[in-house]
């Protein structure tokens, strides 16, 4: 089966980012210290937007060719909504 690239990218940073969350899941366990939980949790929370952001780039980006200037607009504004509506 072949993978468009644009999707398999997108996929392999997801996968990344599945990889980062159990990686710091297991270290909160074998520290089992809540000021060691925290700042794995902290920088999480910067990758988890970083990661987002790129894969929606990407699908963006594939997508500019495809679809109007209109939606593009709509769909990038979403993704600036979710920031900013989770954003401490």
């Amino acid at each position: 089966m072949a993978f468009d690239r644009t999707v398999l990218f997108m996929a392999v940073l997801r996968f990344i980012s599945a990889l980062l969350i159990f990686s710091a899941a297991v270290l909160m366990l074998k520290y089992n210290s809540i000021p060691q939980a925290l700042r794995l949790n902290a920088f999480l929370g910067l990758v988890g937007p970083l990661i987002m952001v790129s894969v929606s780039v990407l699908g963006i980006a594939d997508l500019a060719g495809n679809i109007s200037w209109a939606k593009i607009v709509i769909t990038i504004s979403g993704v600036i909504l979710v920031l900013y509506g989770t954003a401490k």
